[in-house]
């Protein structure tokens, strides 16, 4: 069974493997989108073809859409090269659900694939004619949080960004200085009207968008490489729109189970590829069941009807309540709980914690009694309804191959979002209190364990990735296991203090919050030997 034009010609095979095929005339598809583009998407990872790509498949099955999908990779080159084209622009999804059962779909909605290499002559001409065309309607990425960067922790501007504001749109190396590029094309055919909608998984993402964007179409119209008038039609949003968007569904890398399950259907060349540029890639991608997008409705150029694929549509402020809502309450805070206290306890999947009274327990008490009062409820998601499918489908799901180390990544970074908006909404509650908070300073506490490298059983472990890990570590270095901090050798506070005022971690001074004393009381009890963690976790919550 190859997966490809030929390979699936046998439509009868794959359908005996339980396969569900794209019920529609590809060809024709595929023309369609070619002669007169709607949606061009960059970012073309596992998000993408599971999500957006599959939505689409969907709508063009029953008839709504006659068109289909542009990918664009400008990261990593090696996923269009060695991935979607080898395939014929096809991959397959395997949809794990909590209740135990598989659902694998090929995925044929993407009719052209590119990489946005400005070397590349043709592809490159082939993109700008893409943004030149009356028919697009939408650039989209996931092109991950860090794309939108120009400069380093710093502030300095990155060199290739450095490079193409100097240089100006003709060739540009960087990832945004090509998009505008782009965008640039567009405005000299016309000053077309488009919508870019960043759909990563970041706060306000198209304000992020819009600056980098409007960073370079200042640089370049500034230093004459660009017309005067370039800016304006980025800031006229009867042009061009930068819609907030909030995205929801779990994709991890593709897991050597799912894998196992295609070769045993007969799948070939299902095996991932690992490129220079270290990205996981496969013919197929591993996801949840439950997927959710809320769009703020801004597209100057018109949208087709992709409310029917599930996408809700709305304003702007009611997207920034469910991505709060889903962030800082719901989903977010629940994670990363589960992430420390994973990878403290020994953990190698998310969805076995949820086995654990007292992990179970944790996340249900943060979500339920500290978070849910503090939610203000957007109106298109019910704040009880979504923590429940968290708490009950989502997270507990042990066909998701996610784990505490992977969600752990950047942990520094995330608690002024995931709990730092919560504690503010206590402090600035007129019958709330920050200080009656017990189960989050309970993370802190245990996120300071875990920074000590060193798990419930005394075995040195390796923290995630995070920018601040090494300045972080050196400072909990002082702490070992069967210690008593606060006796004459060691006092815990003092050493913590530094990091339990830092507002840019928590989201709030810990000692404004009346929240320090719990959280070092909570650390302390943790170093009282091997299994302190657990003997903790069982004291509070069982």
């Amino acid at each position: 069974m190859q997966l490809n034009e030929k390979g699936l010609k046998d439509r009868k095979i794959w359908e005996a493997a339980g396969y569900l095929l794209p019920a529609y005339d590809r060809s024709r598809i595929i023309e369609a989108t070619k002669e007169a583009p709607f949606w061009i998407h960059f970012g073309a990872g596992n998000i993408f073809r599971a999500f957006q790509a599959n939505v689409v498949q969907t709508l063009i099955n029953d008839g709504t859409l006659k068109k289909g999908l542009i990918a664009a990779e400008g990261y990593d080159y090696e996923i269009i090269e060695k991935i979607n084209r080898p395939h014929d622009g096809y991959s397959i999804l395997v949809t794990l659900k909590s209740d135990g059962s598989v659902e694998k779909t090929v995925v044929g909605s993407v009719a052209e694939s590119l990489t946005l290499d400005s070397r590349d002559k043709d592809g490159f001409a082939r993109l700008k004619e893409i943004f030149r065309a009356d028919s697009l309607q939408m650039a989209t990425f996931t092109i991950t949080e860090k794309g939108y960067r120009l400069a380093d922790g710093k502030g300095k501007l990155l060199p290739d960004v450095s490079a193409d504001m100097e240089a100006g749109p003709r060739k540009p190396e960087s990832y945004l200085g090509k998009v505008v590029s782009l965008l640039y094309e567009r405005y000299l055919a016309g000053e077309k009207p488009l919508a870019m909608v960043s759909m990563d998984n970041c706060s306000h993402n198209g304000d992020r968008l819009y600056a980098a964007v409007k960073a370079f179409a200042d640089a370049w119209e500034n230093n004459g490489l660009a017309e005067k008038g370039f800016s304006a039609y980025i800031n006229d949003p009867s042009k061009l729109t930068f819609p907030w968007t909030m995205i929801d569904k779990i994709t991890p890398r593709p897991d050597p189970s799912v894998e196992e399950i295609l070769e045993k259907d007969g799948v070939e060349d299902a095996a991932p590829v690992v490129t220079a540029k270290h990205t996981f890639a496969a013919p197929f991608v591993n996801a949840e069941e439950c997927e959710y997008l809320v769009i703020e409705d801004a597209f100057p150029n018109g949208r087709p009807p992709l409310e029917k694929g599930g996408f809700i549509f709305t304003d702007r402020e009611t997207v920034d309540k469910v991505e709060k809502m889903k962030v800082c309450t719901c989903l977010n805070p629940l994670h990363t709980a589960l992430a420390v206290f994973g990878c403290l306890l020994g953990y190698q999947k998310i969805s076995e914690e949820m086995k654990d009274p007292a992990l179970k327990a944790l996340v249900h008490r943060i979500g339920y009694q500290e978070g849910l009062p503090v939610v203000t409820d957007p109106g298109i998601l019910k704040p009880e309804e979504f923590l429940r499918t968290v708490l009950e489908v989502r997270i507990p799901n042990p066909f998701m191959p996610d784990t505490p180390a992977r969600i752990a990544t950047d942990t520094s970074q995330k608690l002024p979002i995931r709990f730092g908006e919560t504690i503010r909404a206590y402090e600035n509650s007129p019958s709330l209190s920050a200080s009656a908070l017990t189960m989050i300073p309970l993370v802190f506490a245990g996120w300071l364990r875990y920074l000590m490298a060193v798990d419930d059983s005394g075995n040195p472990f390796q923290p995630s990735p995070d920018p601040m890990l090494d300045t972080l570590c050196s400072i909990l270095s002082g702490f070992s296991l069967n210690e008593a901090p606060g006796s004459e050798t060691i006092d815990a506070e003092s050493i913590l203090r530094p990091i339990l005022q830092n507002q840019e971690i928590f989201g709030a001074d810990l000692y404004e919050a009346q929240l320090a004393a719990p959280v070092c009381a909570y650390f302390k009890e943790m170093l009282k030997g091997k299994g302190a963690v657990r003997r903790l976790l069982d004291r509070l919550l069982l």
